[in-house]
C-alpha cells in the first residue's frame, strides 16, 4: 500500500545519475540535492501554473469548514505524513490566528486503523473511517503519488457513495484514484531531464498542501488577492487539474477542456464563465396597472380603470431571470455566468409566452422544459400607485410529468454542467419528485446547491450549501422560536452547511451546525415592495457563492441587494422598469442602497432609542430587565470613529432594547495597538460613543480583553464585527454560561483605524503585534 517507489505501480524511473558537483561538504547529500533541486523546482513551477486549481479547492473548503463541514485526508506512507501535516496546520493555524477548523487525518487513528484492518482488510481501512466520520457536503483529500493504492481508490469509492466532495493529489498519468474522485490535481509530470522521483512529486505535494492552506485562510479571512497568471510560452508539465468523466453539458459556449485525458470540473477552468442551473416551480406573472379614482355603484369596491398590462415569467422564472441579469454585469463585482431554468412548462398558448420571454429576454436564460400537469400557471395582479389590490391564480397545478429515462438523463447532464445550482421552490410539486430529489441530491455533492423553500414544497436535500426560508417558514418547518436558533437547529435537521432564516425588514440570520450565528441587518427601506425579495435574496446569494464567496459574504450581498429590490418596487417595480427598457434595480454594492451604510435609516425608523440622560452600564440593564428587555454589549477600541465602527453599533442596537459599549482604556490600547496608540484618549472616545444614538452607555474596563466587564454586565447579547465566524471569541464561553448569546456582525468593507491613520500620515504603527488592517478590533 505505501506510494513510495516499491508500491504497486512498480518503480519510479529516475533521472539519469549526474557527477555530484563540487560543493563545501564535497559528500553524497550534496550531490543528490544539485540532482535532485532541478525536478523539485519543474514540479513546483508547474503547480504555479495550475494554482487556479488550489485556489478554487481554498475557496471551496472554506465554506465547508466555515460553514461546520468537515474535511478527511488519507494517504499511505509518505503522503500519510502529508495528510497529518494538511489536517495539522487546519486545526491549528496555518499563518494567522483563527478559529480552529475539523479535520481528520485518517491514519493518525491507529486504534481504528490496526482494528479495520483486522477485521475487514487492509483495503477497507479507509473506507470504513470515511463512511463513519463523513458527512453528506464535507470534503475527502487522498494523496497517493501512484495513484493506485487499492485502500485509497475504495475510500474514494464511498466518500462519493455518501455524498461527499472527493479530491486527489496524484502523481503524473492517469490512475485508478484519479477516476474515482470528482477532481485530481496530478503534480510531476515529465521535464525535458525526464520523469520526476517518487521524492520530488511528494514535495510537489507538500508544497501544494501549503498553497491550500494559505487559500482556505485568504477567503476565511478575506485576504483574497488577485494575482496575474504566469506567461503561457513558460507553461511546464508539472501538475495537470483532471476531473472524473461526466456528462457533457448542453451549452452553447462550451467549457474550456483541461489538459490531459479527461475535462476539468466547470467551476474550475480558467476564464470560463460560470453556470447557475435554476430548478423549481415557474409561472407567468401577469400585472393590469390602471387608475382609481371612485367607487363602483353597486358594491364598495375601487374601480380601476386598467391602463396597462404588462406579463413576464414568475417563480422559479423570475428567480434565472434575476441571477441572468446580476450575471450580465448589471452589478458591480458580480461574475459573468450563464443561466439554465430546469422547469416544468405547459404545452399551451401562455406557456409558450413565458418561454420566449426567458429565451428572448436581454439577458437570456436557457429552458430545460419537463413535463407539465394541467394549464400555465398564472398569476394576475392588478395595481393601482405601484400598489397590489387584488390577486388572481388559475393553471396548475404546475407538478412535473413522470420523468423518462431520456428526460432524466438530460436532467442529469444539465446539472453535471453546473457550478452552482440554485432550487426555487414554489410549492407546486418539483422538489417533490423522487427523479428530481435524487438528482438534485448528486449535485449536492459536487457543487453549492443554495434552497430557496416552500412550505408546500419537499425538504432540501443533504448537503445543500444554503437553505433560505423566511420566518414563517422556518417555524413551520422547525417549531417556534428566535430566528438565530431556528436556524442553527435546521441546519441540523436538514444536514446542510447553513441556514439563513430571513426575517423582512430587519434583516438576515446565518445558522451554521455548532456555529455562533451571523445577524446581517438589513439598510433601512421606505416603503417599497416586498414582493419577489426572496427571489432576490436567493439569486444574489447563489451569484455570490458562483463567484467564490463564502455563505457569509454571500448573505451579506444578498441582504443588501433584496433591500434594494424592496426599495425599488419589488416585483412590479422590476416588470414595469422592464418595461420602459430601465434597469430593474439601482446599482448598489452589496449589502448598501444608495448612499447608505447598513443599518443607517432613510427616514424610517431604525430601533434605536429616545434619548436618555447619561447612565452607567448597571443602571441601563436595570431599567431594561425591569421591562423585559434585551441588553445588548459590544466592545473595542474605537480609537478614530469611522464609518465602519458605526454600522456595526448600528447593528448591533438592532439586536435588543439597548446598547452597552465596553470601551478599552487608554493602557489596555497601548498593550494591544502599540505605544503610538490610541490616538484619542479614552474620555474623548467615551464622549464620541455617548453621543451616538445607538448607544445607551458607555464602560470603560483596563484589562486586555473584555470578560471582567461583562462577567459584571452579564449582557443578554455579546454582539462583535469580525471576520465572519473564522475565529472563536475567547469571550464566547463566558457569555453562554449565563444563557447569553454571541452574534458576530459583518465589517463594513475598506473602513479601518490603520488605514485612515496612514492616509493622514499620522503614526500608526503597532508593533508588538497589533491586529490586521482587515480584522482591527473595534
Amino acid at each position: 500500500m505505501s506510494d513510495t517507489t516499491g508500491s504497486t505501480s512498480g518503480p519510479t524511473p529516475q533521472p539519469t545519475p549526474q557527477p555530484a558537483p563540487t560543493s563545501s561538504s564535497g559528500g553524497p547529500a550534496a550531490g543528490w540535492l544539485a540532482r535532485h533541486a532541478g525536478e523539485v523546482a519543474g514540479t513546483v513551477s508547474g503547480l504555479l501554473h495550475d494554482a487556479a486549481v488550489l485556489d478554487a479547492w481554498g475557496a471551496h473548503l472554506a465554506a465547508v469548514l466555515g460553514g461546520g463541514g468537515r474535511l478527511l485526508a488519507a494517504g499511505n506512507g509518505g503522503s500519510a505524513a502529508e495528510a497529518q501535516h494538511l489536517t495539522a496546520e487546519l486545526v491549528g493555524r496555518f499563518v494567522g490566528e483563527r478559529r480552529p477548523l475539523s479535520a481528520i487525518a485518517l491514519h493518525a487513528e491507529t486504534s481504528s486503523t490496526t482494528a479495520i484492518s483486522n477485521d475487514y482488510g487492509a483495503d477497507e481501512v479507509f473506507a470504513r473511517q470515511v463512511a463513519a466520520h463523513g458527512r453528506p457536503g464535507d470534503v475527502l483529500l487522498l494523496l497517493s503519488t501512484s495513484g493506485r493504492s487499492t485502500n485509497l481508490v475504495r475510500a474514494a469509492e464511498r466518500g462519493r457513495e455518501h455524498g461527499l466532495r472527493v479530491w486527489a493529489m496524484t502523481g503524473p498519468g492517469d490512475s485508478p484514484l484519479s477516476t474515482a474522485c470528482d477532481e485530481a490535481l496530478r503534480v510531476g509530470a515529465p521535464t525535458p531531464v525526464g520523469r520526476p522521483s517518487t521524492s520530488a512529486v511528494q514535495e510537489g505535494h507538500l508544497v501544494a498542501v501549503h498553497a491550500l492552506c494559505a487559500a482556505v485562510d485568504a477567503h476565511l479571512l478575506g485576504r483574497v488577492e488577485q494575482v496575474a497568471p504566469p506567461v503561457a510560452a513558460e507553461q511546464p508539465t508539472g501538475a495537470t487539474p483532471v476531473r472524473a468523466a461526466s456528462p457533457a453539458p448542453a451549452s452553447p459556449e462550451p467549457a474550456v477542456a483541461a489538459p490531459g485525458p479527461v475535462a476539468v470540473r466547470p467551476a474550475a477552468a480558467a476564464g470560463r464563465r460560470r453556470r447557475v442551473v435554476v430548478v423549481g416551480d415557474a409561472m407567468l406573472d401577469r400585472d393590469l396597472a390602471g387608475r382609481s379614482e371612485r367607487l363602483a355603484p353597486d358594491a364598495p369596491v375601487p374601480v380601476v380603470d386598467l391602463q396597462t398590462t404588462t406579463e413576464s415569467p414568475g417563480g422559479a422564472g423570475l428567480t434565472a431571470l434575476l441571477v441572468a441579469e446580476g450575471s450580465a454585469g448589471a452589478r458591480p463585482g458580480t461574475a459573468p455566468a450563464d443561466v439554465v431554468l430546469v422547469a416544468p412548462l405547459a404545452d399551451d398558448d401562455a406557456g409558450r409566452r413565458l418561454r420566449a420571454s426567458l429565451e428572448q429576454a436581454a439577458s437570456p436564460v436557457a429552458v430545460v422544459a419537463l413535463g407539465h400537469r394541467g394549464g400555465t400557471r398564472t398569476k394576475t395582479r392588478v395595481r393601482v400607485a405601484g400598489q397590489a389590490l387584488l390577486r388572481l391564480d388559475d393553471g396548475g397545478p404546475g407538478a412535473p410529468e413522470p420523468l423518462d429515462a431520456a428526460a432524466r438523463e438530460r436532467l442529469d447532464e444539465v446539472l453535471a454542467s453546473a457550478d452552482v445550482v440554485l432550487v426555487s421552490d414554489y410549492g407546486a410539486g418539483t422538489t417533490s419528485d423522487p427523479s428530481v430529489r435524487a438528482a438534485l441530491a448528486t449535485a449536492a455533492r459536487r457543487v453549492p446547491v443554495v434552497w430557496d423553500p416552500h412550505p408546500r414544497g419537499g425538504a432540501p436535500v443533504a448537503g445543500c450549501a444554503l437553505v433560505t426560508p423566511n420566518l414563517a417558514e422556518a417555524r413551520g418547518a422547525g417549531g417556534p422560536g428566535r430566528a438565530d436558533d431556528l436556524a442553527g437547529a435546521l441546519a441540523r435537521g436538514w444536514q446542510v452547511r447553513g441556514v439563513c432564516v430571513t426575517t423582512g425588514a430587519d434583516g438576515a440570520w446565518l445558522g451554521t451546525d455548532g456555529g455562533d450565528p451571523l445577524f446581517v441587518p438589513a439598510p433601512a427601506v421606505s416603503g417599497g415592495d416586498p414582493c419577489g425579495a426572496g427571489d432576490r435574496f436567493a439569486a444574489s446569494a447563489a451569484l455570490a457563492l458562483a463567484g467564490g464567496a463564502v455563505l457569509s459574504e454571500a448573505v451579506v450581498r444578498a441582504v443588501g441587494d433584496a433591500s434594494a429590490w424592496v426599495a425599488a418596487g419589488g416585483a412590479g417595480g422590476w416588470r414595469e422598469a422592464q418595461a420602459a427598457a430601465a434597469p430593474p434595480v439601482a446599482l448598489v454594492l452589496p449589502g448598501q442602497l444608495p448612499g447608505q451604510l447598513p443599518g443607517e435609516s432613510s427616514g424610517a425608523a431604525t430601533g434605536a432609542r429616545e434619548p436618555h440622560e447619561a447612565e452607567t452600564g448597571e443602571q441601563v440593564l436595570a431599567r431594561v430587565r425591569a421591562a423585559g428587555g434585551t441588553v445588548v454589549a459590544t466592545g473595542g477600541c474605537f480609537d478614530v470613529l469611522h464609518a465602519g465602527h458605526v454600522a456595526c453599533l448600528q447593528a448591533a442596537r438592532r439586536l435588543g432594547d439597548a446598547l452597552v459599549v465596553l470601551l478599552n482604556s487608554d493602557g489596555s490600547v497601548r498593550r494591544l495597538k502599540g505605544p503610538q496608540r490610541p490616538v484619542n484618549d479614552e474620555l474623548d472616545r467615551a464622549r464620541v460613543l455617548a453621543a451616538l444614538d445607538c448607544v445607551d452607555a458607555v464602560v470603560v474596563f483596563d484589562e486586555d480583553d473584555p470578560r471582567a466587564a461583562l462577567a459584571d454586565l452579564r449582557p443578554d447579547v455579546w454582539a462583535k464585527g469580525g471576520d465572519y465566524g473564522a475565529a472563536e471569541l475567547p469571550e464566547a464561553p463566558l457569555v453562554r454560561s449565563w444563557g447569553g448569546r454571541v452574534v458576530l456582525l459583518p465589517y463594513l468593507d475598506g473602513r479601518s483605524t490603520t488605514s485612515i491613520l496612514a492616509r493622514g500620515a499620522a503614526p500608526a504603527a503597532t508593533p508588538g503585534g497589533g491586529a490586521p488592517e482587515h480584522q482591527e478590533a473595534l
